[in-house]
């Protein structure tokens, strides 16, 4: 059944109104608020060594470097991606001039019943639910027949912004994707049938200030459905964390880097060889918190599975086969919770193959 969104109010104008207490409905009693006091850090990789083809033994050196990270972390930090320093300034710029509108000016966008993009909130299922203390703003950017009328009614400057960014973060992606399919053994014509021709989407996710930042979560923790995420971390507040071995781990954003992770769409294809994993965001009691996830995905009219190279009589298929489009509708029509919706893929009975 649909929400009315109506009710479902814009954090950021509650967060103006200095309230003392938080509404009951962002209450967050049912999370584990901790976080760990670690000193582990999530991998840094370097990805002008990866693809330097003139040397090989540094290449090898951080492709074993990324498929660790994939394998043990399923997070990391890029640096020298090549993403153009001018292009990411731009998309920070108009991502905090956009939610630095008036209320008004950001409803001319607001997400219709029934449609996923524009601004509004997502993962709503139901009247009850607890809620997250954010905003959201959310566009199909790729391929071009996917973007929605909304999408073209945006400020020029924003509308620009974005399609400049989204083209080099494709880029980017696709560049990843075979790497991580190469340390694997897929063929990089297998890595491109399925996500070149993908769906690229993107998330501007606006955290305020909280008076009571250790009851709430600023985004449920989940993992994210796509094959590869890319978050631009906009402003200098940290909140995501990720979870590994039980434990909430903080990470600290490098200057000029991007933080990467594996999706669902990337586990099945892998056979479980690459993890998704959990992930969240917490909040600030004195800053505002703003971030751009973008996420590939693989095309709409494709059939998301193991890929044919990693499934062997010794390594069967862990994840039944699924058209992609139905495997997004699932995943759009579900509350964030965890690992929930890649495990209703997982094959568990000899019947399933």
């Amino acid at each position: 059944m649909e929400v009315n969104y109506k009710n479902v109010p814009s954090v950021q104008e509650m967060a103006k109104k200095k309230l003392v207490t938080i509404p009951s409905r962002y209450v967050r009693d049912d999370q584990d608020h901790s976080v760990a006091s670690s000193n582990k850090e999530a991998p840094v990789i370097d990805m002008q060594r990866l693809i330097n083809s003139n040397d090989h033994d540094s290449m090898n050196i951080e492709l074993q470097k990324l498929h660790f990270a994939a394998k043990e972390w399923g997070f990391f930090q890029l640096i020298n991606h090549g993403v153009s320093s001018s292009v990411v300034e731009k998309m920070k710029h108009e991502s905090q001039a956009f939610f630095d509108l008036p209320l008004e000016e950001k409803n001319k966008f607001e997400r219709s019943p029934g449609d996923t993009d524009g601004f509004g909130q997502l993962f709503v299922v139901s009247d009850k639910q607890k809620l997250d203390w954010a905003d959201i703003f959310y566009l199909k950017t790729a391929p071009p027949y996917l973007r929605m009328p909304i999408f073209f009614k945006l400020p020029l400057s924003l509308r620009e912004a974005i399609e400049e960014y989204a083209e080099e973060i494709k880029e980017l992606t696709m560049k990843v994707l075979k790497m991580l399919g190469k340390a694997v053994g897929i063929k990089a014509e297998e890595v491109d049938n399925l996500f070149d021709k993908g769906m690229q989407s993107m998330r501007m996710n606006y955290y305020p200030p909280c008076p009571q930042p250790e009851l709430v979560m600023g985004l449920s923790p989940h993992s994210d459905a796509s094959a590869l995420t890319i978050l631009l971390q906009v402003n200098d507040t940290e909140g995501l964390q990720i979870r590994k071995n039980g434990i909430w781990i903080p990470i600290v954003p490098l200057p000029n880097a991007f933080i990467v992770n594996i999706g669902d769409a990337f586990e099945i294809f892998s056979n479980g060889i690459y993890r998704s994993i959990e992930h969240r965001s917490v909040v600030s009691s004195e800053k505002e918190r703003i971030s751009v996830a973008t996420f590939q995905s693989p095309r709409l009219d494709g059939e998301l599975g193991p890929a044919s190279t990693v499934v062997t009589a010794d390594n069967p298929p862990t994840f039944r086969k699924i058209g992609a489009a139905e495997f997004y509708r699932g995943f759009l029509t579900r509350e964030l919770v965890g690992k929930s919706y890649v495990d209703t893929m997982r094959i568990t009975t000899t019947e399933d193959v």
